[in-house]
């Protein structure tokens, strides 16, 4: 029997390390899935978006429920090069910046294109956002003749004091999330042992050889 419990304890211990190892490989990836989340964050830095608005009027000819079509389709061509490259002197930025930092997006219920640009410099973003909305005024008036539909710049953008960017906290946070999902997924896929590995055999002794004959 001392063999048996000296087995016994010694699978025990193995178990212990195993079961300690594989925790431990949890919070490791935890760990560092918070600090690259939260490192990158650091890196990158805050983000600032500015966002202006135009609005879509009709003329005397032309039917005010036309307005909303208008809008949807001027909302797409914000972002197209002619309107772009008419923005860039105004913006003080090369037309890849503005084709990478301007997003535009059209109401579905009012005549109202928003015009939004994000950068790492709050003056920046507001100077896009404005030059880009002043570009496609200009190129829609230029045939409101014919369409009988005008922008208007309805709200400019203001240079924004807060970002809009996570801050380095959250970003860790998810990190930390995402690397404890992956660590929990690896302790669920490694191999395990069987049970008839995990189960010590007991030592039994062998029978007795009988005694020779008289």
């Amino acid at each position: 029997m001392t063999d048996n419990n000296r087995t016994r304890r010694r699978w025990l211990s193995h178990s212990a390390r195993r079961v300690l190892l594989a925790w431990s490989m949890f919070a490791g990836c935890t760990l560092a899935g918070g600090a690259l989340g939260g490192g990158y964050a650091v890196y990158r830095g805050p983000v600032y978006t500015a966002t202006s608005y135009v609005v879509v009027v009709p003329t005397d000819r032309s039917d005010p429920g036309t307005a909303l079509g208008f809008a949807q389709a001027y909302g797409r061509a914000a972002t197209q090069l002619a309107v772009l490259l008419d923005a860039q002197a105004e913006a003080r930025v090369p037309v890849r910046t503005l084709q990478r930092s301007v997003r535009t997006a059209a109401s579905p219920d009012a005549p109202v294109v928003a015009v939004s640009a994000t950068s790492s410099r709050p003056r920046l973003a507001s100077g896009m956002a404005n030059g880009v909305t002043r570009a496609l005024v200009r190129h829609a008036n230029g045939t409101k003749d014919s369409t009988h539909i005008q922008l208007l710049e309805f709200s400019p953008a203001v240079r924004p004091t807060l970002p809009t960017s996570a801050s380095p906290v959250v970003t860790g946070a998810v990190g930390a999330s995402a690397g404890g999902l992956l660590g929990g997924l690896f302790l669920l896929a490694r191999p395990r042992r069987s049970k008839e590995d995990a189960v010590p055999t007991a030592l039994v002794p062998g029978p007795a050889v009988a005694a020779d004959a008289h």
